[in-house]
């Protein structure tokens, strides 16, 4: 076949392909199926070559045996506040009210740790972070947690056994799936936070140390994400954050975020903050509403009176809600094609 007819076949089989191979598909694991409820943090990203990440596993996942976690290439944690590096997890799907779903203690390991452990992922995280985790999943395999292997700057997932990133803020960490033609780049970015993780996953003698004073200590800084997926959609991932310029000058400017997934947490900021910060800083084309710390839904309709129906009147991106166990579809360009 000569060149002009080989480039005709491949442009017939890309026009033919199912749209759905070209998009990034991300699934809310919340507490409650078909709500946005008060706990929900966990997001599962696929990219089209199947690579698998879970972000901020938190409060509303039962642990690694859930079954709606299905395979996973690479572990996220923005900060280790409890509610997203998980010092419980939920009793069961379902379980209590929407706004307070029923948990247990994930202590001593964190569902971040357990699900690192279970899934053989890669934990990419800041250092400080990935070597708590590590030792975390070191408890639960017996074994130490390495550095992740890499070839040419690029993870090769999945990995044999769990290892971590030992990235720092700035830095980038590169999955790739076997075969594929480029990888799912993940890149740390600042969030204007705290990052003190809770006494219950430290060790006795932490505890007793800084129990009695009501204190713990730091795991470095708090942090965002912004990651690249093969299609050419760039997600800013917001973690836990007030308004920050970094929002405009690295996320913007320089990542030229398309998606952003928004933190509505009250302790980091407000209705009008989170417009702003969307609506003139990141200047995404689409942006989900998660961690609303509120009942968002009922039914699975989004109730008036909420603070993300607030937001959404001031927001000029299209905003979708993160609604648990359905799978949204996004093209390069931030727009959702599919489950919306």
């Amino acid at each position: 076949m000569d060149t002009a007819h080989a480039g005709a076949a491949l442009a017939f089989l890309l026009a033919v392909a199912p749209a759905s191979a070209q998009n990034v598909r991300i699934t809310p694991v919340g507490s409650h199926p078909g709500e946005l409820c008060a706990n929900d943090r966990a997001t599962i990203f696929e990219d089209p070559t199947g690579v698998r990440i879970l972000y901020d596993a938190g409060h509303t996942v039962t642990g690694a045996d859930d079954a709606r976690l299905g395979t996973l290439h690479v572990v996220l944690l923005s900060h280790a506040h409890g509610d997203h590096i998980g010092d419980r997890k939920l009793k069961a799907v379902g379980a209590g009210e929407c706004a307070n779903s029923e948990r247990l203690p994930a202590s001593p390991n964190s569902t971040t740790a357990e699900i690192a452990a279970a899934k053989n992922a890669a934990i990419v995280m800041t250092s400080d972070m990935g070597t708590f985790i590590g030792r975390k999943v070191q408890n639960i395999r017996g074994k130490p947690v390495a550095v992740c292997p890499q070839t040419a700057g690029v993870t090769s997932v999945p990995v044999a056994a769990p290892c971590r990133s030992n990235t720092h803020l700035g830095g980038s960490f590169i999955a790739k799936a076997p075969d594929a033609a480029q990888g799912v780049e993940i890149t740390i970015v600042f969030a204007s936070h705290a990052n003190n993780v809770p006494l219950s996953l430290l060790s006795e003698a932490q505890r007793a140390n800084l129990g009695a004073d009501d204190t713990s200590i730091a795991l470095g800084p708090p942090t965002g994400y912004v990651v690249k997926f093969t299609n050419g959609l760039v997600a800013y991932l917001s973690g836990d954050t007030g308004i920050h310029t970094e929002m405009k000058t690295v996320v913007n400017e320089f990542h030229k975020a398309s998606l952003a997934v928004l933190n509505l947490g009250t302790s980091a900021g407000t209705v009008m903050s989170g417009a702003y910060a969307m609506n003139e800083l990141v200047r995404p084309a689409s942006v989900i509403l998660s961690h609303p710390n509120e009942a968002v839904t009922e039914r699975g309709r989004l109730k008036a009176t909420s603070r993300a129906a607030a937001l959404i009147k001031e927001l000029k991106a299209t905003p979708h809600l993160a609604i648990s166990g359905r799978t949204m579809e996004f093209d390069g360009k931030g727009k959702c094609v599919a489950g919306c």
